[in-house]
C-alpha cells in the first residue's frame, strides 16, 4: 500500500498548493492514504473546521497538528467531534481530541496513526516515547500499520523516537521545522524515518512566513506580526510503501511539487 504524506500546511498559500496540486497528482498516482499536519492551516496559526473541511474535500484523509492546534478557540468543540483531525497523545489526561485513531483505507486496509508533540524547546508535555508505547500496544491489536507524526523541534529528538520506535511502527515522520530534511530512510527493523517532512507554503520565505518580517524581526529584536508568505508555493512531504502484511515499509521518498508545474523532483 502506498501513502502520501504532506508536511506542515502553512495559511493559504499552502492550502492553494494542496487545493491545486493534490487533485492531479490522483489523477495519475494510487495512494491508499493521504494524510497531511494542518496545524498552521488558518493564517499560519492553528486550524478551523472551516478549513478542516476544505483539507479533506481536497483528498486529505487524516490531518495531523502540534502545537499550535490550540491556536484557534472554535477547534476545541472540533475535535471532540471529528476523528480525522488529531492533537498529539502525549497531552495531558483530560485535553480535547484525541491523539491516536485507526483508520480504513479505500480498499478497507486498516492503519493506525499516531501524533506525537516533542519537548526540547517546546512545551513540557508527557514523555512521547511512553505516549508511543502506549497508543501502540491499542492500535496493534487490529493492524500492524501504523504511521507516527512526531512534531518536534530538536532533530536528535526525532532521531531517538525513530530508533526507538524502529520495528514497532510503519513510519517515524518529522513535521515542525517546515525545512524538508535529506535523510530518508528505512531503518534496521522496517520503520520508514525521516527528520522532517518539510512543508506546504511558500518557498520564497522564512520557514513559511514573509521573509520581511522575520529579517526585521531578527536585526529588531522586537515582537512582529507574522504572516504567511505567497510566492512560489509547494507541496512538499514523503510517500511510502508499506507491506500490508507486516506493517514494514518497503520504501520511502521526499517529493517537492511547484505549483507552476505537476512534474514532481526529489530534492
Amino acid at each position: 500500500m502506498k501513502v502520501f504524506f504532506i508536511g506542515d500546511i502553512i495559511g493559504k498559500p499552502g492550502r492553494k498548493a494542496v487545493k491545486a496540486l493534490l487533485p492531479k497528482l490522483l489523477e495519475r498516482e494510487n495512494f491508499d492514504l493521504i494524510l497531511a499536519n494542518g496545524e498552521n492551516a488558518a493564517g499560519g496559526f492553528g486550524i478551523t473546521p472551516k478549513i478542516a473541511y476544505e483539507l479533506v474535500e481536497a483528498g486529505i484523509n487524516i490531518i495531523t497538528s502540534g502545537n499550535h492546534i490550540w491556536d484557534r478557540k472554535e477547534i476545541v468543540d472540533f475535535l471532540e467531534k471529528e476523528d480525522f483531525l488529531l492533537r498529539p497523545a502525549n497531552y495531558p489526561e483530560g485535553a480535547p481530541g484525541k491523539g491516536s485513531g485507526i483508520f480504513k483505507t479505500k480498499t478497507g486496509v486498516l492503519v493506525g496513526v499516531i501524533n506525537l508533540s516533542g519537548r526540547t524547546y517546546m512545551a513540557n508535555l508527557e514523555c512521547p516515547f511512553r505516549a508511543a508505547l502506549q497508543a501502540i500496544e491499542k492500535i496493534k491489536k487490529s493492524t500492524p500499520i501504523m504511521i507516527v507524526d512526531f512534531h518536534a523541534e530538536a532533530t536528535s529528538e526525532k532521531a531517538a523516537l525513530g530508533w526507538f520506535l524502529d520495528g514497532q511502527v510503519s513510519a517515524v515522520i518529522g513535521t515542525h521545522t517546515h525545512v524538508q530534511t535529506a535523510d530518508e530512510r528505512i531503518l534496521p527493523l522496517g520503520t520508514a524515518f525521516i527528520t522532517d517532512a518539510g512543508m506546504s507554503g511558500s518557498l520564497d520565505s522564512v520557514i513559511g512566513i514573509e521573509k520581511e518580517i522575520a529579517i526585521q524581526r531578527f536585526l529588531s529584536q522586537t515582537p512582529k506580526k507574522f504572516e504567511p508568505a505567497k510566492g512560489n508555493p509547494h507541496l512538499q512531504g514523503v510517500i511510502i510503501d508499506f507491506d500490508e502484511k507486516t506493517g514494514r515499509s518497503t520504501s520511502i521518498t521526499r517529493f517537492d511539487y511547484s505549483i507552476e508545474q505537476i512534474q514532481g523532483v526529489v530534492v
